[in-house]
């Protein structure tokens, strides 16, 4: 598996057996991100039959997540080192064995362990590498292509929520877990389609590192069994993991970053709370799942839509302020939602947050390629799942605190909701000072250069900054300002 041949290409495909990338990612993503959604169906059995309160109950959900994300990076890893098939195929295994043997659980100590830590960590191996190789296969149509993915989320909520609830019910939640445990093997079929692709960024090795090229060459001239052999292979693959991460020292990335993390602690809560809300204003149990099943089909139209919308031409320019937006009205969502206390008034709530967070989750990898770019965007994509883990392990148990305590769910979801609104203003603040300052080196160079040459093609303008001041033997260089049509 992994000397399996890669297939070669100069540019993305957009086709092809690209769609056959994407089927395998929608596969995933409900063999991950649906299941582990789908637990909260799990709550109020685990609390009735352990005999815990929701604190203690909702770390379960809180581990699943928090190791998924977690251990994003070290899937990206073993999909970069060895193949992206080999990390899904071994992710599958590890994640099915975790739920099956949940299934036997005596405490919920156990299901920390197994449901927990072991089903956690199959599925990071198979999350951010499948939604990597998407796009790798695409550019043109990169957010269709990662709305159809991502939408494999919401469609396994629709499906599995009341099958979840059926399966319960006829065989309890050991017999439910069981088959979930058999249904995730699935991630083993997936990984087998995932077929490497090198793209002619990808092209390198390590002998065009400019320190690899010196100890190269040093190489050769010892012998084979010399320690410079050893000092070579360091060497490289220090160079190597610098360069696979050097994204993380911009600012662009840190911003991101930081917005990630209030995004990750407003989402989780409400797929771990929404059920029992709904069950403590007096909705019956299949009526919760049937909310839960609604989330999950309006989640997929907004992964398909969203995605498809942001590729036309007139939005192309502006999925950044599109991802904010969603992100945004989620969080506003979340504060209405206490106001909302009977079925009829649920049904369009879960219809909203669903639509836009199936909208946000779609352009993750968008605005992530966007700014590291596609070379990086499997190391980035893993710390951008990996900024996930923190607020995915503290933010269901802190929202079940505060329910423990003030008795009921208002201050958990302000909470959640102050914080996804935080994280659209502060991205939004973000790109609003970089224009600003990007607007006032165009104007300095303009006043300090009267060679200035401007030029226009339409109505996009360009200007070149000509640097004739040669001082200490510096050569003529050429600073390029405005944008492309592109």
């Amino acid at each position: 598996m992994a000397k399996v041949n890669r297939a070669r290409s100069t540019s993305p495909p957009d086709g092809g057996w690209g769609w056959m990338i994407v089927a395998g990612c929608f596969l995933v993503t409900i063999c991950t991100r649906a299941v582990t959604r789908c637990i909260s169906i799990f709550f109020v059995e685990f609390q009735t039959y352990f005999s815990q309160d929701y604190a203690q109950t909702a770390w379960i959900h809180s581990i699943v997540d928090c190791v998924t994300m977690l251990c994003a990076p070290l899937g990206s890893v073993v999909s970069n080192h060895f193949s992206c098939q080999v990390g899904i195929m071994l992710g599958g295994l590890l994640a099915s064995t975790g739920l099956i043997l949940g299934s036997f659980a005596t405490s919920l100590k156990h299901l920390y362990l197994t449901l927990g830590v072991l089903t956690g960590l199959g599925f990071a191996l198979c999350y951010s590498p499948a939604i990597a190789m998407v796009g790798k296969y695409f550019s043109r149509r990169k957010a269709l292509a990662y709305g159809i993915s991502m939408s494999g989320s919401g469609i396994g909520i629709f499906i599995l929520a009341p099958v979840v609830q059926l399966l319960i019910e006829q065989f309890s939640w050991r017999g439910a877990l069981l088959i979930l445990g058999g249904f995730v093997l699935n991630l083993c079929v997936c990984g087998a389609l995932m077929r490497p692709i090198t793209l002619k960024e990808d092209q390198t090795t390590p002998e065009q590192n400019p320190v690899c090229r010196t100890q190269t060459q040093d190489l050769k001239q010892a012998s084979p069994c010399s320690a410079w052999t050893k000092e070579w292979v360091q060497t490289c693959l220090c160079g190597s993991l610098q360069q696979e991460y050097s994204f993380l020292l911009t600012s662009d990335f840190a911003v991101l970053a930081t917005s990630v993390l209030f995004m990750a602690y407003g989402c989780s809560p409400l797929f771990v709370y929404f059920v029992p809300y709904a069950l403590s204003v007096g909705v019956t149990h299949q009526q919760a799942a049937f909310l839960m099943s609604i989330l999950g089909v309006i989640d997929i139209i907004g992964n398909i839509t969203f995605g498809w919308l942001t590729d036309r031409r007139c939005l192309k320019n502006y999925q950044y302020v599109c991802y904010l937006f969603a992100i945004g009205l989620d969080g506003l969502c979340y504060l209405c939602l206490p106001m909302l206390q009977s079925l009829p008034l649920l049904v369009p709530f879960a219809c909203t947050f669903g639509y836009f967070d199936g909208a946000y989750v779609t352009l993750i990898p968008v605005v992530t390629a966007e700014i590291v770019g596609t070379t990086f965007l499997s190391s980035a994509l893993g710390v951008v799942y990996f900024l996930h883990a923190v607020p995915y392990l503290v933010s269901p148990p802190i929202a079940g605190w505060l329910v423990d305590t003030t008795g009921s769910y208002t201050t958990a979801f302000l909470l959640c909701g102050f914080s996804m609104i935080f994280s659209s203003l502060l991205l939004g603040f973000a790109r609003v000072v970089k224009k600003m300052k990007k607007t006032q080196l165009r104007f300095l160079a303009k006043e300090s250069d009267p060679k200035l040459q401007l030029w226009t093609n339409g109505s996009v303008a360009y200007s070149v900054a000509r640097e004739l001041d040669q001082k200490d033997g510096e050569s003529v260089t050429l600073a390029m300002l405005g944008s492309s049509p592109s």
